[in-house]
């Protein structure tokens, strides 16, 4: 919004050409999130704190020692970040664009499907929210309309085409079924990071790791010189998901500073779905959905790990893992919160420069 308000003077005040670029209109979205995060962020827990008197229903099933740290512990302390995310990028970013539109259409509404299961689970005191099957039908619903929305607004051959990590020129065009392989990266995508989310500061990091990374992939797919420099699909616009990007990291940064061990509110679906929807649908406008896979590795791992589990128990009666999602398994083995909360956060570091690799090695 202050793009479009104020750049159009900068003939008259030269002090406005800052709008044009788009690392000052980033910065500027960083600093507003999480501003809005630190003004709203105990405010809302305390509020939170005060309608849900028994905070986040604990699974009987999971780890034992849950029921003892984290029970009363308020959630859909996403909502917190999807203010500060909401805020930062309609004040910073270019509203003409339709690709930040799009993604802001998965990520919220993938953060309403959230906030209806998380206050379903907390109004009546139960583990079990949405049933599964109406929480997917919803994702895909919202996802195959945002999916058909980029396809319009991206040029040919790139709007049903996908790129391959590695290889400069190869773009396999799928046509009609570019929409369905859209709509199983932003789904996948979401219910990945929610699957993450089960320890204090576990998903935050590695979310803010995912978009630092794709924040810096959307600036360079979006700039053609860079693009032909580094020979990856130059999509027109892209880089404006640099500037929500970008509050969406200083978001989390905000959201952390209260769900840092011990966390005094969790995320929950409302966080979770829409943080994974909005990194799976900027990989999809950025032609990066292959490189999604690989920088966020560490949401890849926690869900191979419950299908894993769930088919060898199914077919053999036998667990690989102690618990699933993987984050449980080690609890169960010994391991200390923060122990595993650190090295999952390393884990993701290193895949997120893995896949920034795949921007040079071509």
């Amino acid at each position: 919004m202050l793009f479009n308000l104020l750049y159009p003077l900068s003939d008259e005040f030269g002090i406005f050409n800052l709008f044009r670029y788009l690392t000052f209109r980033t910065g500027g979205a960083v600093l507003t999130a999480l501003l809005v995060s630190f003004v709203f962020g105990q405010p809302l827990i305390d509020w939170l704190r005060s309608k849900q008197r028994a905070g986040q229903p604990i699974r009987d099933d999971g780890p034992e020692s849950h029921i003892l740290t984290k029970q009363g512990t308020p959630t859909m302390g996403g909502f917190l970040i999807l203010l500060g995310l909401g805020i930062g990028t309609l004040l910073w970013a270019d509203l003409r664009n339709g690709y930040v539109w799009s993604v802001l259409l998965v990520t919220l509404g993938f953060g309403a499907i959230g906030f209806a299961d998380d206050y379903l689970k907390v109004s009546q005191h139960a583990t079990r929210g949405l049933p599964g099957k109406l929480k997917l039908v919803l994702e895909i619903i919202i996802a195959v309309a945002a999916a058909a929305w980029i396809v319009r607004l991206t040029a040919d051959p790139l709007a049903t085409g996908l790129a391959v990590p590695f290889f400069k020129d190869v773009l396999v065009n799928f046509g009609i079924l570019f929409i369905p392989l859209a709509v199983f990266v932003m789904v996948g995508s979401s219910n990945s990071v929610n699957l993450t989310d089960g320890l204090d500061g576990l998903a935050i990091v590695p979310v803010m790791i995912a978009a630092a990374t794709f924040a810096l992939i959307a600036y360079l797919t979006g700039n053609k010189v860079f693009a032909d420099y580094l020979q990856i699909h130059f999509v027109q616009g892209a880089g404006e998901l640099t500037v929500f990007l970008g509050a969406l990291i200083g978001a989390g940064l905000g959201f952390l500073w209260f769900n840092a061990p011990p966390a005094m509110v969790f995320m929950g679906d409302t966080g979770s779905l829409a943080m994974g929807g909005a990194l799976g649908s900027t990989a999809v406008v950025t032609k990066h959905e292959l490189v999604l896979a690989i920088v966020g590795g560490l949401f890849v791992l926690e869900t191979v790990s419950v299908i894993v589990q769930v088919v060898s128990f199914k077919l053999t009666g036998k667990r690989v893992f102690r618990m699933a999602p993987l984050h449980h398994h080690f609890e169960q083995k010994g391991w200390a919160e923060p122990t595993i909360v650190i090295r999952f956060w390393i884990i993701a570091l290193i895949l997120a420069l893995f896949g920034l690799a795949t921007l040079k090695l071509r």
